[in-house]
């Protein structure tokens, strides 16, 4: 699954930066989060970046976007071009 960043984010601009797909971004109020770049970071770390560093921890996964682990590698392979 995708995560989705919830009402309660604060804006403090710490996440953005950490998401290596750029999938991240400031929306009309808090930041938001692209389900279709969103790979909670698989390839990239073993853990997603942005929740290890958000300080309110408003960053679950996304229900509404379910996917495997496997999905998620392709995912991942789709944007970063690696086979």
């Amino acid at each position: 699954m995708s995560l989705i960043i919830t009402d309660d984010c604060i804006n403090c601009d710490v996440c953005e930066p950490e998401c290596p797909n750029a999938a991240i971004s400031q929306g009309e109020e808090i930041y938001v989060i692209d389900p279709n770049l969103c790979t909670q970071c698989v390839g990239h770390y073993d853990e997603p970046q942005c929740q290890q560093v958000c300080p309110v921890d408003c960053i679950p996964l996304d229900g509404a976007h379910p996917e495997t682990e496997e999905q998620l590698m392709d995912k991942y392979r789709k944007i970063t071009g690696k086979a």
